[in-house]
């Protein structure tokens, strides 16, 4: 089958590495990016989408790329400052980062969407491919933890470098949220719809649990692909495979596949797992680990050549 558009639903770097060998090989009316939205917080009152920066400054070519995130050879002057204040600086706003911030915290509170935001950010850096926050409502994700209860994402993530034991998950707003038109009428026209190798819990389950979000998925009779973070039972990089234990779910490939359940169709698992035996799925096997650009670019090339020979197969 013929895939003229694609839709990649992604949070963080994983699904940053994918985007961006996508990117290289798709035409820009040919992918859109959906990016989960519910590890945006206020600080010092500012709106921070750390997933969606991160997707934004990988396309653009900022990042950092010792890190993954933020942009590289940025500067950490502000948040001395700060400090010389008394202030305690868990998060790390760099001096260009901050740029972003502000700019985006001003367009909002003069009533423009965060939708309408992105779409000024990629224009100017250069980003001919769609950028699509997962709605232009806020959604926090909430992590119980035994250790202190509730925690805000980034302060289990960032102030607390998840360690802390997760019991569960919440996605506050989610079912208040609905979906932006560019986000529905992306997936609607969608050829194939892939979830990237993101952290199911943290940065995917968010953008599902969007009111609408799982009907429109459903409602497309396309390939709808998930990319396992998980290889040999570990997460390449951030907590998946931790989580997976706290909440007493094996960490492997095939439970990865199980948690999307009918939202997916086929999954890629890395050629060194077993393949997932669940009924009704294909599966391929594949090269998942992304460390430099070749990596990224042949992976989307395998994702995209299964997707073409789907129908055949």
């Amino acid at each position: 089958m013929a895939i003229k558009r694609v839709v990649l639903l992604v949070g963080g770097v994983g699904g940053a590495k994918l985007a961006y060998g996508l990117k290289e090989l798709l035409r820009p009316d040919q992918l859109d990016v959906v990016v989960n939205t519910g590890d945006d917080f206020w600080l010092y009152g500012l709106r921070i989408c750390p997933d969606l920066d991160t997707i934004v400054y990988t396309l653009s070519g900022l990042v950092d790329r010792v890190n993954g995130w933020g942009i590289m050879h940025d500067s950490m002057r502000t948040l001395q400052a700060l400090q010389r204040f008394g202030e305690d600086t868990w998060f790390r706003l760099g001096d260009l980062d901050i740029a972003t911030h502000l700019l985006r915290t001003e367009m909002l509170r003069n009533g423009q969407t965060l939708t309408q935001v992105i779409a000024r950010l990629t224009t100017q850096l250069n980003i001919e491919h769609r950028v699509l926050p997962m709605t232009d409502h806020e959604v926090a994700t909430l992590v119980d933890t035994v250790e202190h209860g509730q925690l805000g994402f980034q302060q289990y993530f960032v102030r607390h470098r998840w360690q802390p034991t997760v019991s569960a998950i919440h996605y506050s707003g989610a079912e208040q949220a609905t979906l932006s038109p560019q986000v529905a009428e992306a997936i609607q026209t969608a050829d194939a719809i892939i979830i990237g190798p993101s952290n199911p819990w943290l940065s995917v389950a968010p953008i599902l649990a969007v009111n609408g979000m799982r009907g429109a998925l459903l409602a497309r009779d396309v390939p709808r692909v998930a990319v396992t973070p998980i290889i040999g039972g570990q997460a390449i990089k951030g907590p998946t495979a931790k989580i997976m234990h706290e909440l007493n779910i094996p960490p492997s490939s095939e439970q990865v596949a199980a948690f999307y359940g009918d939202i997916i169709n086929g999954f890629v698992y890395d050629q060194q797992d077993a393949a997932p035996s669940i009924a009704g799925l294909r599966v391929l096997s594949a090269q998942t680990l992304m460390r430099t650009d070749h990596d990224k670019i042949a992976l989307a090339k395998t994702v995209l050549g299964w997707l073409e020979a789907w129908g055949s197969s």
